[in-house]
């Protein structure tokens, strides 16, 4: 938190003073406008503290790592309503509420999870255990129960006949384990087009239906390891993510190499299959719940301009985080951070004198974490017309280092310019653009957006150290200084696109 010693501030407190009272601007500098002084002072009621604080309470034991679908994040979704209706911001959502539900099936992990390899030694035999988050982490959607079986080596574990490709053919998989690689063996920056034809393999739903779909009983995904509850559920299918540390394990006495056997796949596209000897237990405790429901959290503050209220623009971010698998996912830089930040610019953007003329939407997506969910349901069924959504500025991971970072920036550079503007104006931050070519798997809820052609960028900031989807996204990683900046850009940067006489990114 920015702290400044008394001297400085009482300096401050001068300079506004004699500017916005007495009249009298300093000496060779230009005399504030009233409106610039109301601006000013709203721009510094973003208080990096408060965002902190913000950040403490949606990590809190009491939401329970805001998975989507629980009674744990209900309650966080009511606690940021409550917020938005404090500070004067209409609902938006169902009914006069605040809330868009939306179906959302979810499986909760309980803690007596097990990975362990099974190695003969002499006549007898030794279990190697692996250690929870470092070594594996309970698939986030597995069945319940255990299995022990020999692993089988599925590569990507795909089945594509017309890519002249099965990692099923020529092994049998019948009630065994199998460990495959996540994603697919080529990627979306190397080879476009040809990824675009693997990009149906890609998704973590259709890795785990083909496993089922061939008898398998388990699966070690090489993905991390991290928790994530993207993927489908299958009763009594048992899976976990792992990492290096198993791989390598089990490829060791094969007379093959995990790395030189991944890199074997993506060099010549052929799959690698092969029957490992090696015999597994996975075991994982959950409990499936088909019938959950999810909310996006809608807020509106309503432009001045009769006509012009019509537009909306849109500040997103997701409200959900893992829940726990089993430990507690606190998910503070993602994404606690951003609804921090999202609360901030709603409050300054609610107390300032100076309203938009366009109106502006507070969008806290839910079930991000469970396939980019909450925006896909937005988008399919949206609050406001699309075609009248001027732009979408999603936040994702704002809270940790010292740099701003703008996904598709380069896409739309006339929307990226009133980032740039603020910036230079007020924040003086270090931000780089990239374009986003949204070919891959939807990650975020930018790419939801972005195929229903509205003008779309994501912030997020870097330059120091964070950590993602394990138990080490805590409070403790936090910089608030990066908030509070990210929360006064944007405030900035929507007052300006509220303003403008008219406005058309999608040129």
């Amino acid at each position: 938190m920015r702290k400044r010693p008394a001297f400085q501030l009482l300096g401050v407190i001068i300079i506004v003073f004699s500017t916005s009272v007495l009249g009298h601007a300093s000496q060779g500098q230009p005399q504030k406008t009233e409106n610039e002084v109301k601006l000013l002072t709203s721009l510094h009621s973003i208080s990096s503290q408060r965002l902190f604080d913000y950040v403490k309470e949606l990590t809190s034991e009491k939401y329970g790592g805001r998975l989507t679908g629980t009674e744990q994040y209900n309650a966080c979704a009511d606690w940021a309503a409550s917020l938005l209706k404090k500070w004067g911001i209409a609902p938006a959502g169902d009914k006069g509420s605040y809330l868009q539900a939306f179906p959302n099936p979810y499986t909760l992990v309980f803690k007596d999870s097990k990975a362990f390899l099974h190695l003969p030694v002499n006549q007898d035999e030794v279990k190697k255990y692996y250690r929870y988050e470092d070594e594996f982490i309970p698939g986030g959607t597995s069945g319940s129960g255990e299995v022990t079986a020999e692993v089988i080596y599925v590569g990507y574990g795909t089945s594509a006949p017309e890519l002249g490709y099965d990692d099923y053919a020529g092994v049998d998989v019948q009630g065994k384990i199998v460990l495959m690689e996540r994603e697919v063996p080529v990627s979306p920056e190397g080879n476009p087009e040809l990824f675009e034809k693997w990009r149906p393999y890609s998704f973590h739903q259709y890795k785990l239906e083909n496993a089922v779909s061939h008898g398998a009983r388990g699966m070690l995904y090489n993905y991390g390891p991290i928790a994530n509850p993207n993927n489908s559920y299958r009763q009594g299918f048992i899976y976990s993510h792992v990492g290096d540390a198993v791989a390598a394990d089990i490829f060791a006495g094969t007379g093959r190499s995990h790395k030189e056997t991944v890199e074997e796949i993506k060099k010549t596209l052929k799959p690698q299959s092969f029957a490992t000897g090696k015999s597994f237990t996975l075991k994982n405790t959950t409990e499936h719940h088909p019938e959950g429901v999810g909310y996006n959290v809608i807020g509106l503050l309503e432009g001045t301009d009769p006509a012009l209220k019509q537009e909306v623009i849109i500040l997103g971010g997701h409200l959900d985080h893992l829940g726990r698998c089993y430990e507690l996912m606190p998910g503070a830089n993602d994404n606690a951070s951003s609804v921090a930040v999202m609360l901030g610019v709603a409050e300054a953007l609610a107390g300032c004198p100076i309203k938009p003329r366009r109106s502006v939407v507070f969008l806290f997506f839910g079930a991000e974490e469970q396939g980019v969910a909450g925006s896909e349901y937005y988008v399919e069924h949206p609050i406001f017309p699309l075609d009248k959504t001027v732009a979408f500025l999603n936040l994702e991971g704002v809270g940790c280092g010292d740099k701003i970072d703008v996904l598709a920036g380069k896409n739309f550079p006339d929307l990226y310019g009133f980032i740039e503007r603020a910036d230079n104006r007020y924040i003086h931050r270090v931000i780089e653009s990239s374009y986003f070519a949204n070919i891959a798997r939807p990650r975020q809820d930018t790419a939801r957006f972005l195929w229903k052609n509205v003008p779309s960028l994501t912030l997020s900031s870097s330059g120091g150290v964070s950590y993602y989807h394990i138990t080490k996204d805590n409070i403790d990683t936090i910089t608030p200084e990066i908030m509070e900046d990210i929360a006064q850009l944007l405030f900035v940067a929507i007052l300006d696109l509220g303003d403008g006489d008219a406005l058309n990114f999608r040129k």
